[in-house]
């Protein structure tokens, strides 16, 4: 069967291979893939993963054939898979702890943008009450920003929408920001939480837009560039004020179903900002990297 590969030359990230087709181990299902997503992490950082393995995390399909332990979802389940190893491939074994069962009414390839990207901004967004809370989301117009900021507005928070360029603050208003800024300098606000996509200098100018109490949640590191504090800024009086890392790799079912379960009742939209045939990943790859897309890159399995 032909599926996406590690390549560690200059022709990119993936290439397409021909591999063996999985053997599903007793607890584990067998799903025909339909569409994947993808995901800048899993791309710009390849070198941590061997040459020729079946890559990605993130995508949804159909169950051929369930578990023949009798757990996950049976034959015939539309399912999204989220955070599961080598999903770009035609067919896969997963765990149905990597899997949330598609509604009626859900599309497919939305259910593929969820993944990494929906189950980061939920876990990272139910640490606290948010409630009339504050809440800065950086790089906004990416994928975890976009989920970000609708789960926020849900939960009843104040948004705040960071992004790097007025051109990426498109839509953001209407997923539920109340404010879009492309520069910290643009606002006097303190915020209670802030969800961080892109760390450098960013990051610490954050910091000092932090509330008493208030947390940032690192969740990625996108720009690239390394964050120093200057000096004094990391003493203050007051409740304490925290720096929290994210690398929660744990089961994602249950995630993925809650958030299907929102996206079927129309309070939740996937961020599809591109969609194609995976055959032209190598051109979703350096539109990603490009930063021309807002929200998730979806492929199609053909």
């Amino acid at each position: 069967m032909r599926a996406l590969v590690v390549h560690h030359g200059e022709a990119g990230p993936v290439r397409f291979a021909d591999v063996d087709e999985p053997v599903p181990s007793s607890d584990e299902a067998l799903v025909e893939i339909r569409h994947i997503g993808l995901n800048f992490g899993e791309l710009n950082y390849v070198h941590q993963w061997p040459a020729g393995a079946v890559h990605g995390h993130d995508a949804a399909g159909v169950v051929v054939r369930a578990a023949s332990d009798g757990s996950g979802p049976p034959e015939g389940a539309r399912v999204a898979v989220g955070m599961a190893p080598h999903a770009w491939a035609e067919r896969v074994a997963v765990s149905p702890a990597s899997l949330g069962t598609v509604p009626e009414g859900v599309d497919l390839a939305d259910a593929a943008a969820l993944g990494i990207a929906g189950v980061t901004a939920l876990r990272v967004l139910r640490k606290r009450s948010l409630l009339a809370r504050d809440v800065l989301v950086t790089g906004a117009s990416g994928g975890v920003g976009h989920f970000a900021i609708q789960l926020a507005a849900l939960a009843g928070a104040r948004v705040t929408a960071l992004v790097g360029s007025p051109d990426r603050a498109a839509g953001l208003r209407e997923l539920g920001a109340d404010e879009v800024l492309t520069d910290l300098a643009g606002t006097e606000d303190r915020f209670d939480l802030v969800l961080d996509t892109v760390g450098g200098p960013l990051t610490a100018r954050a910091w000092s837009s932090l509330a008493e109490g208030g947390t940032i949640h690192l969740v990625g590191y996108s720009s690239g560039q390394d964050t120093t504090f200057p000096s004094g800024t990391l003493f203050g009086f007051g409740e304490p004020r925290t720096i929290a890392t994210y690398g929660d790799m744990t089961p994602t079912s249950g995630e993925l179903t809650d958030l299907l379960g929102l996206m079927a009742a129309g309070r939740l939209s996937a961020p599809v900002g591109l969609r194609g045939g995976w055959q032209d990943v190598d051109d979703a790859v350096q539109a990603l990297f490009a930063r021309k897309v807002h929200g998730k890159i979806v492929l199609d399995v053909a």
